[in-house]
């Protein structure tokens, strides 16, 4: 007796039967089924451009460089160390601003040129110094104001008042204070020959006085910031200066005149004088 099913057509599954039906036909028509099913089983991969993360780092980069770059001063005619050192305020002073660009300047930090350019370093603490008021003129005026602008006008304009100019109560403010009387009166020198040979003669102390040298044993000691004897103050003082041998500013002053009478400025005075 025949094994029961033994040659029985094994059954279809109803995909496989598709596809036959499929295939009695042209093969154009099995053509969608594939694409279709290769489009659900690998979806294509997006592309991203990388030109705009190129670009946004490359700004990046450039503001960063710029953010980094040491700030620098470009010389004019009129410039000095000290006066673009206080003008931004640099740590250190004129000395500190030579000290970083002496291969640029040379070996005299008296001389710079036009069109040099100088690498600034930091900025200072500002100062606590109690302000100085600008010493008179010869003819009892105070020193030229510097104008200040306070408000509109009617017409829309704006009105320009005087400002006392004021100096630093310290070594700076006093030989700049000196300085602005000296170019009143046509007496040369410059801040650093003022500054050099204060330090050399008193370090800096307003109240110095020798008592030990041949004008102190004939009673006229030498005084004040540059070291100078009563007659000789008294026959160069400058009118509009204290008459005190120790003020700073007095002193200073009658001592650059005297300077510049004898040896044509402070600048060139290098030793005892």
């Amino acid at each position: 007796m025949p094994t029961k099913g033994k040659h029985r057509r094994p059954g279809s599954s109803p995909l496989a039967r598709r596809l036959v039906a499929a295939g009695t036909g042209s093969a154009a028509l099995a053509l969608p089924l594939i694409a279709a099913t290769t489009a659900e089983a690998a979806p294509q991969a997006r592309q991203v451009s990388a030109h705009p993360v190129t670009a946004v780092t490359a700004a990046a980069a450039k503001e960063t460089a710029l953010r980094e770059a040491p700030a620098t001063h470009l010389v004019v005619r009129g410039d000095s160390l000290s006066k673009i050192a206080e003008a931004h305020a640099l740590s250190g002073g004129w000395k500190k601003l030579y000290q970083d660009n002496r291969r640029a300047v040379g070996g005299n930090p008296s001389l710079i040129h036009p069109g040099l350019t100088l690498v600034l370093g930091e900025k200072a603490a500002p100062r606590t110094a109690a302000p100085r008021t600008a010493a008179p003129s010869a003819a009892g005026q105070k020193a030229a104001p510097a104008a200040t602008e306070s408000g509109p006008t009617a017409d829309g304009g704006a009105v320009v008042q005087a400002a006392e100019k004021t100096y630093s109560d310290d070594l700076d403010g006093w030989i700049r204070e000196s300085l602005d009387i000296m170019a009143a009166h046509g007496i040369p020198g410059s801040y650093d020959g003022i500054h050099r040979n204060i330090m050399r003669e008193s370090s800096g102390n307003p109240s110095a006085i020798n008592n030990w040298d041949s004008n102190a044993a004939a009673g006229t000691p030498s005084k004040g910031l540059l070291q100078v004897i009563d007659p000789t103050f008294q026959a160069y003082h400058v009118p509009g200066t204290s008459m005190d041998s120790y003020d700073p500013v007095a002193n200073i002053t009658a001592a650059c005149n005297y300077a510049a009478a004898r040896y044509g400025s402070i600048d060139n005075v290098n030793g005892p004088y």
